[in-house]
């Protein structure tokens, strides 16, 4: 099974770089974790859409289209979804009745600083990944408060809570694949 990691985060270091590879580590068998990296992705431009999607926009769809499932680590910026991956669903939305998005199970899982461990973004991050016809999990939730007391100097997740939770979620995810499969 392939799923599509996708961190919010364009930092080398952020947490949810490291939530991915804890993801990666934890990942049941048979489901492999690759990372697509948003960095080179243009801002959303109707009038550059009309004119063709642009390479980065291009491999960011295929990479959607190959995958089975989407795992999304989002932290939270200014209480909401960071710039760059909002951007980056504003692409794959596109065309709104042929988005790679479509009927693609997708979990989110984020973690922060602060102690709201990125609710308010996962919440954000799901609307738009639903209006864009995906199936968004809503739990197992994966929220991730204070996220320097739960990672080492290393960036290796150490707390064992949040490896269970991200365990659990990776499963369900599983379970939801397989299943959108057999439809």
């Amino acid at each position: 099974m392939r799923t599509l990691g996708i961190a919010g985060s364009l930092r080398a270091g952020s947490y949810n770089r490291a939530l991915l590879q804890a993801a990666r580590e934890l990942a049941p068998a048979g489901m492999e974790i690759a990372e697509f990296d948003l960095r080179e992705l243009p801002l959303y431009d109707g009038d550059v859409e009309a004119a063709g999607d642009p390479e980065p926009v291009a491999a960011l769809k295929d990479a959607i289209r190959s995958a089975d499932a989407l795992l999304i680590a989002t932290p939270e910026y200014n209480r909401g979804v960071p710039g760059v991956l909002k951007n980056a669903i504003d692409w794959a939305s596109r065309p709104p009745l042929g988005s790679p998005l479509a009927g693609k199970p997708v979990a989110i899982m984020g973690a922060s600083t602060g102690r709201g461990g990125t609710a308010r973004a996962q919440e954000q991050l799901r609307a738009a990944v639903e209006y864009s016809r995906a199936n968004v999990l809503n739990d197992p939730e994966v929220l991730v408060p204070e996220a320097y007391m739960r990672f080492d100097e290393r960036g290796r997740l150490t707390d064992e809570e949040t490896r269970k939770e991200i365990a659990a979620l990776l499963e369900t995810l599983a379970s939801s694949t397989r299943l959108a499969h057999a439809a």
